[in-house]
Parts: structure tokens; sequence; C-alpha cells
């Protein structure tokens, strides 16, 4: 009995994982950290949390995944001088290796920072990883640099990075 038990586990352990498909919609929120520093005008830095909510659109081609997203994120990060970053909201493409219940993508896009001199529309890139953890969770996370130049006219250019952990839903 012993070792039909055994075999019954060792059985279990050794079939396959299915593997999932990307394709689809997802949505979901993610929590992180920004660092930001200013050159021009003025030369300033901060750092802070960050919170926001992002919705997409992945499509699976078998080995690739590529996908379209909006990404809103809310912050207070403080630069000195009276001068802060209150967020950001970025329109992502991104492509990558289906791993399986695994993505590993890199993503580029047009970012909007909203400050407290004015907002203005600037470039990022960054890389991700995701996995599929079942019940069509996916938990990941992110590394974004961005970067504005002359924001709202003010001569103040930025550079900010972005670390993000993310839980998303696919639909």
């Amino acid at each position: 009995m012993k070792s039909v038990l055994t075999g019954a586990v060792l059985l279990g352990l050794a079939t396959p994982v299915a593997a999932q498909d990307w394709d689809g919609p997802y949505a979901g929120g993610q929590i992180g950290y920004l660092w930001a520093d200013t050159s021009g005008a003025a030369s300033l830095d901060g750092n802070d949390f960050t919170i926001g909510v992002h919705a997409g659109y992945d499509v699976d081609l078998g080995g690739y995944v590529l996908g379209g997203e909006i990404e809103v994120d809310a912050m207070d990060v403080d630069l000195g001088a009276g001068e802060s970053i209150d967020g950001v909201t970025r329109l992502k493409l991104r492509a990558g290796a289906d791993l399986g219940p695994s993505l590993a993508y890199g993503t580029i896009g047009l970012a909007q920072v909203d400050t407290s001199v004015g907002d203005d529309d600037g470039w990022y890139i960054g890389a991700g990883y995701g996995v599929q953890v079942g019940g069509g969770w996916v938990l990941g996370g992110e590394l974004l640099f961005h970067e504005f130049d002359d924001i709202a006219g003010s001569g103040v250019d930025a550079e900010a990075t972005t670390l993000n952990l993310r839980a998303s839903f696919q639909f």
C-alpha cells in the first residue's frame, strides 16, 4: 500500500502543467517606487511610493506575445523647492517570450507626467516578467525608465525610474 501511495504522489508530481494562454484582455493594479532627477532650469530630485491601475490586451502567437496597455500611476514625489510629481500615465506596447505560465517582455511607449510645474509628454522603455498563478491571476514586476524634456515649457528636463509589483486578472 505504501508503494502505491508513493507511486501516486510521484506520478502527480511528474504530470506536466498545461501551458496557459496569454490571449485576451486583462486588468489590475500595481504598487511601486519612483526615483526622479531633474536638470536644466532646476536641478532637483526625489523618490516615493506609487500606486496605480492598468488594463490591456495581449495576443498569444505561440512562442511570442504582443500587447498593448494603458497604465495610470498616482504619487506624491517631493522634488524639493516646492515642486512635485503627482502622476504618470503610460500608453504601452509590449512584446515578449511566452514561457508557458511565465512571460518575459520588453515594453516601450508614450508617457505623460503630471507635475506641479505642469503636464508634459515623454517616452519610456522597460522590461517586465509575469507569472500566471492560477484562477486567471498574474503576478509580476516591471522596471521602467522615463524621459521628459522641457516640462510644460519650463526648461526643466526629468528622468524617472519606476519599479512596480503588479497583479492582473485575465478575462
